[in-house]
């Protein structure tokens, strides 16, 4: 019996100001994090897969990219952006941050698989990321997603459909937010941030 079709969600969309480069662009292991973190979720099982930009226009192959022009507001409005653009076909996301280079595909296989309606990766004990979300909940997802929140404001106003899944073992949920952080994830100079003279800022607060 096949399954239910679940999209994939990249939030990308950031300048990364305390970082001094939009994060999608920095690059790890050979790829950008924006690549990373599309990679992440298609090998986690999602389909299609969609990537929130704002600060920084880039061409991401195997993902459909679309632009939140209000990026500068904060994590919400690129979550209304990208959920308003996933395709109806799909019953459910699962929702990833592009600067979490170190959560490896088989979380969000795990969330996929726990068949919950509303899913979090914790790590720890510690909620973090990914978040699987069912589509009767995009709505008020959308909704709640306000300033820099995202869908953690639907879980605390819902806490009675959380489930949460236990991914230890299954990658770091480390934010890639500071040069100090770059540095730590790769102190062998590896992580880096890209040339600024091919970096495309479009204007805006942040």
């Amino acid at each position: 019996m096949k399954g239910p079709q679940v999209a994939g969600l990249l939030l990308a969309a950031g300048q990364g100001s305390r970082l001094g480069t939009p994060k999608a662009l920095v690059e790890y292991e050979g790829e950008r994090l924006v690549e990373r973190g599309v990679r992440l979720l298609e090998e986690g099982g999602c389909h299609p897969v969609v990537v929130v930009l704002g600060a920084a226009t880039v061409q991401v192959r195997g993902a459909v990219a679309v632009r939140n022009p209000d990026w500068a507001s904060g994590m919400g409005s690129s979550l209304r952006v990208g959920l308003a653009a996933l395709p109806p076909a799909a019953e459910a996301v699962v929702i990833a941050l592009v600067d979490q280079p170190l959560i490896r595909p088989a979380a969000v296989r795990e969330l996929i698989a726990s068949g919950a309606r509303l899913a979090v990766a914790t790590y720890g004990g510690r909620r973090r990321n990914p978040v699987l979300v069912s589509r009767r909940d995009f709505a008020e997802v959308a909704e709640l997603a306000v300033g820099d929140v995202g869908a953690r404001a639907f879980m605390r106003a819902r806490p009675d459909l959380v489930t949460e899944v236990p991914c230890d073992g299954l990658g770091d949920p480390a934010d890639i937010d500071t040069p100090a952080d770059l540095a730590l994830l790769d102190p062998e100079g590896g992580a880096r941030p890209p040339d600024p003279s091919a970096v495309f800022r479009s204007p805006g607060r942040g």
